[in-house]
């Protein structure tokens, strides 16, 4: 049976409080949802089938994923866990998923479609941001833009990863914390590389902390994968 929809509304002194940080997988399938319930509106929801190819889709997507049906189930369950997507009974018995996102994370039109592009693409600029999420919903300048943004920041469910100025880049807060430091060095090691004077010790400590967390990465992607065998 289906878990139930869990509905919450979040105030901004609550935001931090209910974020709950959802793995790679629940991230880029609630990302699909929503986009499609808004881009493809005819065929939404969407079966496993649907949701498989919307995931490894190549377009709009980064990074690129391989998902097979078990991966695509799991991040449902996930999802449903959380309250960010239910289960119903679609045409001729096939089970269909629908996205619970505005609920969850208590988002506006603009909002989702910006977090949206966040789950799907990764961290971004403010005007990436604004270019790619007006396919779902048109932000009419850089300007309606940030303020979209920055009403994300406030709430906690967005955040600056590089330093105020041109070109800063923005991420979700869905990050699991062991991700969200990959990221964090991920990013240093990008800016150090654009940086014209970066002390060779810096790129090394950071090439350093980006082998681990890889190698941490693996051996987990390698668990779960045993996992699944033996509840197979």
């Amino acid at each position: 049976p289906s878990s139930p929809l869990k509905t919450m509304t979040v105030t901004p002194e609550e935001s931090s409080n209910a974020v709950t940080p959802i793995s790679a997988n629940a991230r880029r399938v609630l990302g699909v949802l929503v986009e499609k319930a808004k881009t493809t509106p005819d065929n939404y929801p969407l079966t496993a089938a649907a949701l498989i190819s919307g995931c490894n889709q190549k377009s709009n997507r980064s990074p690129q994923m391989k998902l097979d049906e078990d991966d695509v189930l799991l991040a449902l369950d996930e999802l449903r866990d959380v309250g960010a997507a239910r289960e119903i009974q679609g045409s001729g018995r096939v089970t269909k998923y629908r996205h619970a996102a505005y609920e969850w994370l208590d988002l506006d039109n603009p909002q989702a479609a910006v977090m949206t592009e966040l789950l799907l693409r990764g961290p971004q600029t403010v005007g990436e941001l604004r270019t790619r999420a007006s396919r779902m919903y048109a932000l009419r300048d850089l300007e309606a833009a940030k303020s979209v943004v920055q009403s994300l920041v406030s709430r906690d469910l967005v955040e600056a990863i590089t330093p105020a100025g041109r070109g800063q880049v923005f991420a979700h807060k869905l990050y699991p914390p062991q991700e969200r430091q990959y990221l964090e060095a991920r990013v240093e090691k990008q800016t150090a590389a654009k940086s014209a004077v970066v002390a060779p010790e810096q790129k090394n400590v950071i090439d350093q902390l980006i082998a681990r967390l890889d190698a941490v990465t693996e051996r987990i992607d390698d668990l779960e994968e045993r996992l699944k065998l033996l509840e197979s």
